[in-house]
């Protein structure tokens, strides 16, 4: 079954026959009709089978159907929806702008709104705008944060058909008056176990509440929890679950290893694998920053082209480090939990988790990274000993025990491999793990020599009790047995 066969629009389908698809996916097989009919709906998949073209076909439909003149783009004409300019540093990322020659009326407010967790997904989802809608004219505006407001500003005034933003820095322009959503049409969640994870629930609310009742509304998520369920009970009518494959499972095409190594040899092994095997494009996941910039660190010392990127970087930064993986520049990316949600690179040969995700549907979505579509991947991940409770909980949620191994032909640094030293207590000493011998004779005599400063049983010289003392003379302080300020009152402090 192709794309023809859903009924979409023909500039749709042209633009995804120009993008070099031709067959979709189970996710997009199951959500894309019920979508265009304009139901509610609950998309579960595994992290790289597709979602983001599972809404975003049939909200382009949406709204050219909602518009013909959207779909009338001159032959030889510039496309509306660009290809994002890389902004400098403190630029807004911008796109979309109008056809020339274009007549047609341009909507001043939003008739779609799509919420993402990160800056790199909200750039996900408009890449998948730009690919899909080429031969439409839309405009389109990406708002999030770490990039100048001003700018963002000025293109919201310009008018917009959809915005792709941040919950946080959309609210900053709710709260300016900046962006009105009361013309919105179609609403989009995406990632919405990540967003409920970073705590943007509050905040996902009162965009919802800004939007108006009568829409449609789409809710993607990798997992389903209980929260997820409470949300779409909120927010959705009588929606339309679809999910494909199993929720706990992730993609198929994925060979999963796991092997043994102690925290100190982690960077030995993953050298010793980056050197030994066939790795073109490794994703890395540190668990901190710190770590992150660690690895990265030692990889180059190491001669391995390496690049971090995570929340502490600024967007320009961030961009560029992923536009250069995405080139084969570096080798390796290494990248946080958080910053990981939206890089979508075709490619991705391995994942390899240094640090071990401490909950397992975080590890569900770093290793949806390779093996993506039809793709087929590796995912490796280290296993310290103080990590058995994390393999433990990944596997009671994929429901399938994960023999760990020794790597083939690695060999622990030798300056691991400390044997310990001998414990000898001594007779005489006051505490078994002493090596001194307790004095014999003399003025300390009985002295321990762990004794504390506060110990005073073994002083050899007592101090003198002090006495409170005041005033000039230094007198000692005398007791009031009574006082009267009256004479003759016989008023007293007792």
């Amino acid at each position: 079954m192709g794309f023809t066969t859903f009924g979409l629009s023909d500039h749709v389908i042209k633009g995804v026959k120009a993008a070099g698809y031709t067959t979709p996916t189970p996710i997009q097989s199951l959500a894309i009709q019920p979508a265009l009919e304009g139901r509610d709906i609950i998309g579960c998949a595994q992290t790289g089978t597709g979602k983001t073209a599972a809404f975003v076909l049939p909200l382009l439909h949406r709204l050219a159907e909602g518009n013909d003149s959207l779909q009338s783009p001159r032959q030889n004409e510039v496309s509306a929806i660009d290809a994002p300019v890389q902004p400098a540093e403190g630029q807004a990322v911008h796109n979309a702008r109008t056809t020339s020659g274009h007549a047609g009326k341009r909507h001043h407010y939003p008739r779609a709104l799509v919420i993402t967790p990160t800056r790199e997904l909200a750039q996900q989802v408009h890449d998948a705008v730009h690919n899909y809608g080429r031969f439409m004219t839309l405009r389109t505006v990406v708002v999030y944060g770490g990039v100048s407001m001003e700018n963002q500003i000025k293109l919201l005034r310009r008018g917009a058909d959809i915005v792709i933003a941040t919950p946080g820095r959309l609210l900053d322009h709710m709260q300016r008056r900046t962006v009105d959503l009361s013309k919105v049409q179609i609403l989009v969640l995406d990632e919405a176990d990540r967003m409920l994870d970073m705590g943007f629930i509050n905040d996902v609310k009162k965009i919802i509440a800004a939007v108006p009742r009568d829409r449609q509304t789409m809710l993607f998520s990798a997992t389903i929890s209980g929260d997820i369920k409470g949300l779409a009970a909120d927010i959705l009518r009588n929606p339309h679950l679809v999910e494909a494959g199993e929720r706990r499972n992730p993609a198929e095409t994925i060979t999963q290893h796991f092997y043994s190594a102690s925290p100190q040899s982690k960077m030995d092994l993953l050298i010793h694998a980056l050197e030994k095997e066939k790795m073109e494009s490794v994703l890395v996941f540190s668990r901190t920053k710190h770590g992150a910039d660690k690895i990265c660190r030692r990889l180059e010392r190491s001669g391995i082209n390496a690049i971090a990127i995570h929340s502490n970087r600024t967007q320009s930064q961030r961009q560029r480090a992923l536009d250069g993986f995405k080139r084969g520049e570096f080798r390796v990316l290494v990248a946080t939990d958080i910053a990981a949600r939206g890089i979508d690179v075709d490619g991705i040969s391995h994942v390899i988790n240094y640090d071990i995700p401490q909950y397992a549907e975080d590890y569900i979505h770093r290793i949806g990274r390779t093996g993506r579509a039809t793709a087929t991947g590796d995912a490796i991940t280290f296993v310290a000993r103080d990590d058995q409770q994390h393999l433990r909980g990944i596997e009671k949620y994929i429901g399938k025990r994960f023999p760990v191994k020794t790597y083939d032909g690695f060999t622990p640094p030798p300056q691991e491999i400390r044997s310990p030293k001998p414990i000898t207590a001594m007779s005489g000493s006051r505490h078994p793990m002493s090596t001194h011998p307790r004095p014999s004779g003399g003025l300390h005599a009985g002295v321990s020599p762990y004794k504390k400063k506060s110990d005073k049983r073994h002083s050899a010289y007592p101090k003198k009790k002090k006495t409170f003392e005041y005033g000039r003379k230094k007198k000692p302080a005398r007791k009031l047995d009574a006082f009267s300020s009256d004479a003759g009152s016989g008023w007293s402090n007792y």
